[in-house]
């Protein structure tokens, strides 16, 4: 089977390029075997244009959101399901200097798209332990991405174009105009592995760092919270009465699984924020890739041309992700240059 581009792996990152991929005509393939620690398979999804202690833009926020939905809604229109949810986030503010910079933000011509002096917080308002005062994140949203991911996956193993195995990398041989991977023959293999990519004995000199998160899924009965709530944690509204409360943040981990600790942490941060019952559902964990610089991986390796990356999307790909992807897909068919912030020839 000959084609143009061997994928490797289909969480977010993959799902996106092989869209785009597809869209420019291009034949693909697809190699994944559904890992169960992937980040795709916990991630919420949120779209946070205003993030941090200093309340900062998200890094080129202005450009991506606009491409972000535009993306998600044509996915929805290829599979007849909604991913994209716009949706604000309200945030607690601790203490009176919090209360000040939020307000000196929402001042900023810059900043009055996304902030919002008062805050709504709606089915939340006696719920919640009281904080110093809150402010309102708008334009922000909520993708599913476990729903996209495995909506596609299902789409890909359909048309045949998707192999549900682990990419033994020792069956991957470097043409002189290509790869040959068993019976596939391909100009390019695109490696979006997540957090596998530190595994990957080409790419594993980019400087990955593991990161695992802990989420859980509770059931608030009757809370009909329709809005994210930030109070160090986050509270993200899934459907009925269930809710993504996470995520923990550990450097230091044996495994991708689930720990007490990690459990015992959010249920307490849950407490200190509801003044409601909630029933803990599911606990679950994945890893995630995450970079120094927090800008994604894209290019090729600087020996072997054959060989391209598209990775490190973090925890900011529901943002990240259809820009990026669009722009390897731009690269990959068109030869247009990379933008040097992502390129991987920064390291």
């Amino acid at each position: 089977m000959k084609i143009d581009y061997l994928i490797v792996g289909q969480g977010l990152a993959g799902t996106l390029l092989a869209h785009f991929l597809q869209e420019a005509q291009q034949r693909i393939h697809i190699i994944d075997n559904a890992h169960q620690g992937a980040a795709s398979k916990i991630a919420a999804g949120v779209i946070n244009p205003v993030t941090g202690r200093r309340f900062v833009k998200s890094w080129r926020i202005d450009s991506l959101i606009p491409f972000a939905e535009q993306t998600y809604r044509a996915l929805e229109t290829e599979d007849n399901i909604p991913f994209y949810h716009p949706i604000p986030i309200v945030r607690s503010l601790f203490n009176s200097g919090e209360e000040t910079n939020w307000l000196l933000r929402s001042d900023e011509p810059s900043y009055q798209q996304y902030i919002l002096e008062d805050a709504d917080l709606g089915a939340y308002k006696g719920r919640i332990r009281p904080s110093y005062s809150y402010g309102e994140v708008a334009r922000s949203a909520k993708v599913d991405v476990p729903r996209l991911v495995e909506s596609y996956r299902e789409q890909y193993l359909q048309q045949g174009i998707l192999s549900s195995t682990v990419f033994d990398f020792e069956a991957l041989e470097l043409l002189e105009n290509g790869v040959r991977y068993k019976q596939i023959e391909a100009r390019k293999v695109i490696f979006c592995e997540g957090q596998r990519g530190i595994y990957n004995p080409y790419f594993n000199y980019l400087p990955f760092n593991d990161c695992k998160g802990e989420v859980l899924i509770v059931k608030i009965p009757s809370a009909n919270f329709k809005r994210i709530f930030k109070h160090r944690i986050f509270i993200v509204p899934l459907q009925e009465d269930h809710y993504w409360v996470g995520s923990t943040t550990d450097w230091e981990f044996e495994d991708a699984l689930p720990t007490k600790a990690g459990g015992k942490f959010l249920e307490n941060r849950l407490n200190d924020m509801l003044q409601i019952p909630f029933e803990v559902l599911e606990h679950k964990a994945a890893l995630r890739p995450t970079v120094r610089d927090r800008r994604p991986f894209l290019g090729v390796h600087p020996e072997f041309s054959q060989l391209t990356i598209f990775n490190g999307l973090g925890t900011k790909g529901a943002s990240l992700g259809p820009f990026f992807a669009h722009h390897m897909m731009q690269y990959l068919v068109h030869q247009q240059a990379l933008d040097k912030e992502v390129n991987i020839r920064r390291f």
